[in-house]
């Protein structure tokens, strides 16, 4: 069964996430919609400060409250809203039908206990395995993930394996229980070239294999172009445009789409005499975007894009009419048509 002809199996619906900060509060998420199909994989990019990591650990509950605070939105996992459930029933969720990859598995990974007893962890908690039948599915694991030796290094440590084989290590615990999703937060983020194109072609045997859906979060936007089916664009906390991947590539629309596009080097043709930037700064989110956040930025910006004002169109993330859409673009002027849009469509 092909991603299109599925039914999602995870539906976001404008997500709102704040921080607190004293008498302040941080609008990290505001309004983020988007579905992933089964056995899809979205790719999710944006700057640094963009709300990706937030939207998705938002989503399991795994941010720290306080300061961190849900405001608003469903989070849908086969029709069940997951912001509805209680701290113990989310826990049942995650591990069991949400896999999640770190950023740092040397953080991630506890320094103290086996790498044995980690993966056998969430087989004795969800599976209800006895732990002679959890360890014997762990050894199964390292060697699915492509670990040498994989029933001696049961009982090695975290600090016993290199960078790479840390990481190999996250994704089989995120594998253990056969998770209908798999969430994978720069999981080849500080790996060398050569075993971060090892971890990429394993994320996509195992999804040949298992047929899970995976939401991949990167900076390395010629990562997301040879692995992803649909790529989600996001800034200041906001879905700004989102795509097949072939056709964000070949026709991206929002201006910042554009800009992150062409900051990516290119060897073809002449080499530029310096690499392009985005200039200006990415935006302080302590207020609640009631306009486009790129505007200060953005080099087609007209007074539209300032107004707040329902009858400007003011721009907002996609609601759940419009997520999984052909094209979705968040901005006034799409490609220079000088004409107010709230939502396009491809």
């Amino acid at each position: 069964m092909t991603a299109s002809a599925a039914q999602p199996v995870l539906d976001v619906r404008r997500l709102k996430a704040v921080f607190r900060l004293g008498n302040a509060e941080v609008h990290a998420v505001n309004d983020v919609s988007f579905r992933v199909m089964r056995g899809e994989l979205l790719g999710v990019v944006g700057e640094s400060g963009s709300g990706k990591s937030v939207t998705m650990l938002s989503l399991l509950g795994l941010l720290p409250s306080p300061p961190a605070e849900v405001r608003g939105g469903e989070v849908l996992l086969d029709g069940q809203d997951l912001l509805k459930l209680s701290p113990r029933e989310l826990a049942d969720i995650r591990g069991a039908r949400i896999g999640f990859v770190f950023q740092d598995p040397m953080t991630s990974l506890n320094p103290v206990l086996t790498i044995g007893d980690q993966i056998a962890e969430p087989l004795i908690r969800h599976k209800g395995m006895r732990r002679d039948a959890a360890a014997n599915r762990a050894v199964e694991l390292l060697e699915l993930v492509g670990i040498p030796d994989a029933r001696a290094r049961l009982k090695a440590f975290p600090h016993q394996f290199s960078g790479g084989m840390r990481q190999r290590v996250m994704i089989a615990i995120a594998l253990a229980c056969d998770p209908d999703l798999l969430i994978a937060d720069e999981p080849t983020t500080a790996l060398d070239v050569t075993v971060q194109a090892q971890i990429i072609e394993l994320i996509g045997e195992l999804r040949q294999k298992l047929g899970m859906a995976i939401i991949w979060i990167s900076h390395d936007l010629g990562v997301i172009a040879e692995i992803a089916d649909r790529v989600m664009v996001m800034y200041g906390g906001q879905v700004v445009e989102e795509a097949p991947v072939a056709e964000l590539f070949a026709n991206p629309r929002h201006p910042y789409t554009r800009a992150l596009l062409r900051t990516v080097p290119s060897l073809d043709g002449e080499r530029p005499a310096q690499l392009y930037t985005i200039e200006g700064q990415p935006p302080i989110l302590m207020a609640a975007p009631d306009a486009c956040s790129f505007r200060h930025r953005c080099a087609e910006a007209h007074n539209l894009c300032a107004c707040a004002s329902p009858a400007c169109c003011a721009v907002r993330s996609p609601g759940a009419e419009t997520a999984g859409t052909a094209h979705f673009v968040a901005c006034h002027m799409i490609a220079g048509s000088q004409q107010p849009l709230e939502v396009a469509h491809g």
